[in-house]
């Protein structure tokens, strides 16, 4: 004898739930992806050139350079914490005997000293890089 009131149990997931929560993350991830790969604010020169097209996926490794000639590198825990070039020549090395296309860039503030470039450069050419990219800003116009 069946029973008119009850209906049967409907065996489906509801994944109206989870969409939302997907949806959540992914928003989540794009406002801070663009803040992960910022490292350490320097004042960058400006020059009037194009971007250069990346040879692979992987994130480049940029060594930064305050005014001050304290260097920075945007991998590991801690990418705000000063290191000595030494420390930033081995992470370098690591790097690239793992993943030797990865592109390597210099992001140096506009009022060090030269021969601070010039020493860094030859310590991650040294540690392996093919060559060293410097990071600049597009010039801004005056109206």
């Amino acid at each position: 004898m069946k029973h008119p009131g009850r209906r049967k149990p409907i065996a489906e997931i509801n994944v109206v739930p989870y969409i939302d929560v997907m949806l959540v993350l992914l928003i989540v991830f794009m406002v801070t992806a663009p803040m992960l790969t910022q490292g350490v604010q320097v004042e960058l020169p400006e020059a009037p050139s194009e971007p250069l097209e990346a040879d692979s996926d992987d994130e480049p490794l940029i060594v930064s350079i305050k005014q001050d000639g304290s260097l920075y590198l945007n991998l590991g825990g801690k990418p705000e914490e000063a290191r000595s070039l030494e420390s930033i020549q081995q992470q370098v090395s690591k790097v690239l005997r793992q993943q030797p296309r990865t592109e390597v860039l210099i992001n140096g503030d506009q009022n060090i000293d030269y021969g601070r470039v010039v020493q860094v450069m030859t310590g991650l050419q040294a540690a392996g890089a093919r060559s060293v990219g410097l990071v600049t800003e597009a010039p801004t116009e005056l109206p």
